[in-house]
């Protein structure tokens, strides 16, 4: 493996003096890409989030008895002072975080912002990131651009101003969330989000992955049905929301929908006025909704 990524990307140039943003596997070893392996090996020190996570990847690939640095979200800022003091001599210094790519809701942002401070290159090595798999896999069709929230805050109303927050923005959302905290997210996106569609992504690159697509109302459901949907690292991607029709049209699919709601279920009268209209069916069905409400009330 070492061989076959000297061939590759040896006859690069990989300046001394610089910190080098590596990313790493998200699940899958095969994942990690020949340039960031020549790296490692090459490097005159690791900086880790975690070291007892990376020594493991390093013994993986042959590469032992190099220099562990810990350099994690309590330590950040302090820890760039001894990456800075490798790199005025003229040392290599990679940088990992646990999976991925740093500095994406990992560690990483503040020692970058330290190392080109102090004058030092930082160069990215990239690979593996756990929000772009997602994303390629989503068939968000009506995306223009994204937005990356990593992890939603835990609690309290730093979280429902951020639920609010991407329920209201129209763009695409990446979202991150840990098994045991998956099941309180999927009752919130439900409750914010209703008929919007959302793609869920599950232990990425991993012997078990899997990926769906439902919408957000449906996802609370689709956990409970087993009991396996809940284990691993999740990655959600809340797709675009549909554009808003012309106040014309809106009125016509207004009085097309309570024509139909007046003798059908809800979605068979979703289903028949998307065939009528033409009009995307998350924004009918979120329409039909709102008529629904209104009536009742």
């Amino acid at each position: 493996m070492r061989q076959a990524a000297a061939a590759a990307a040896g006859g690069q140039s990989f300046p001394a003096g610089a910190l080098y943003v590596v990313a790493t596997p998200i699940g899958n070893l095969a994942d990690l890409s020949l340039r960031a392996i020549h790296l490692l090996a090459l490097a005159d020190a690791v900086a880790c989030e975690d070291t007892r996570h990376s020594a493991p990847l390093l013994r993986a690939l042959g590469i032992a008895g190099k220099p562990l640095l810990a350099v994690h979200e309590h330590n950040e800022r302090e820890a760039a002072a001894g990456v800075i003091a490798l790199l005025a001599r003229g040392e290599r210094v990679a940088f990992v975080s646990d999976a991925g790519t740093p500095a994406l809701s990992d560690p990483g942002a503040a020692l970058v912002a330290a190392v080109s401070a102090a004058g030092h290159r930082c160069i990215p090595i990239p690979g593996a990131s756990a929000a772009a798999a997602a994303l390629s896999v989503a068939g968000d069709t009506q995306g223009q651009g994204f937005v990356f929230e990593g992890f939603v805050p835990a609690r309290g109303g730093e979280r429902s101003a951020a639920l609010q927050r991407i329920a209201a923005d129209a763009r695409t959302a990446i979202l991150y969330e840990a098994p045991h905290r998956i099941e309180a997210l999927a009752r919130d996106l439900a409750a914010a989000c209703g008929a919007r569609t959302l793609t869920i992504c599950r232990e990425l690159t991993k012997q078990f992955e899997s990926v769906a697509t439902l919408r957000c109302e449906a996802l609370p459901g689709w956990l409970a049905e087993d009991a396996n949907r809940q284990r691993g690292e999740f990655v959600l991607v809340l797709h675009a929301a549909p554009a808003a029709p012309a106040e014309g049209a809106a009125a016509a699919h207004d009085r097309v929908l309570d024509a139909l709601l007046a003798a059908l279920p809800l979605k068979q009268a979703v289903a028949l006025a998307v065939e009528l209209t033409g009009a995307p069916r998350n924004a009918l069905y979120e329409r039909a909704l709102a008529r629904k409400r209104e009536s009742a009330g």
